[in-house]
């Protein structure tokens, strides 16, 4: 890493994105405390990882859970609940509670050799939230989750957001890291690229690439467009809102039906190639 500077606000889901191999996981790993920057400083609440995590914790997903296969779920978190500090008073309520909130239930007493590649994810879901922490952490989080509970994992998320609570979430999926964060850290060979205020951005009204499906008239639309791509009744154009809005009013005075306009990549697709491609 060189050069490297962001911060995360109690409150703030942050996000980061970058090709394979371009620093996420040493990033993640000296904000865990596992490695020591060769310079600069890294704190958690002003202080250095690890004493902040050995004083409070960390709600952690690693991109890969390894855990001995014969253990079963039940028993894995159990284990885990009690590496984290969890009471024995308590340990079955917070058991309980995660299973529930990961739908894994009808699985509970299967070792996690016998898991899907999904529901072993949802399992490393679960023991990231036996504990309520401060500093929340997943790794690739979705990777292996079919959509329903891909779309169950935003709504955890949203359930964690908290005044006191920092969150960090390294992934490729980069239309999940839209959805779900207030800024994204693009990261390149080893130095941030971009910092990406996700809303913001999406709104700032600037020139960017639309797909257009007309079900006639297609032609007419596209010669609106300086540059425009025609692919049977599918147009791709560059233009702002207002640009795009004045070309469509023109060329449906002509007659072309129009059945669907939509970006042809998210804002942060577009930032994301923008600041990989320099």
């Amino acid at each position: 890493m060189d050069g490297v500077s962001f911060s995360i606000a109690p409150g703030e889901v942050v996000g980061i994105a970058g090709p394979n191999g371009a620093g996420k996981s040493t990033l993640i790993a000296m904000l865990l405390g596992m490695i020591e920057p060769s310079e600069g400083t890294v704190r958690v609440d002003g202080k250095v990882p690890r004493a902040f995590i050995e004083r409070e914790g960390v709600a952690y997903l690693p991109e890969l859970m390894t855990l001995p296969l014969r253990w079963r779920v039940e028993e894995t978190l159990d284990r885990l609940a009690a590496l984290q500090g969890v009471s024995a008073a308590e340990r079955l309520a917070a058991r309980e509670r995660v299973i529930d909130a990961v739908g894994i239930s009808e699985h509970r007493r299967k070792s996690l050799k016998a898991l899907s590649k999904g529901n072993l994810q949802r399992v490393g879901l679960a023991q990231a939230l036996l504990t309520p922490r401060r500093l929340v952490v997943f790794d690739e989080p979705t990777h292996g989750l079919d959509p329903v509970w891909t779309g169950r994992f935003r709504e955890l998320v949203a359930g964690l957001r908290a005044a006191d609570r920092s969150m960090l979430i390294a992934s490729h999926n980069l239309d999940e890291l839209e959805r779900l964060c207030d800024r994204v850290v693009i990261v390149d060979h080893g130095r941030v690229q971009r910092i990406v205020a996700v809303r913001a951005h999406a709104d700032s009204g600037g020139e960017r690439r639309w797909r257009i499906q007309c079900a006639n008239g297609a032609d007419a639309l596209a010669a609106q467009f300086p540059g425009a791509t025609l692919t049977g009744d599918a147009v791709e154009c560059l233009a702002d809102v207002p640009a795009l809005n004045r070309a469509l009013a023109a060329a449906i005075a002509q007659g072309t039906l129009v059945t669907m306009v939509a970006p042809a990549e998210s804002s942060l697709e577009e930032a994301f190639r923008s600041a990989v491609a320099r």
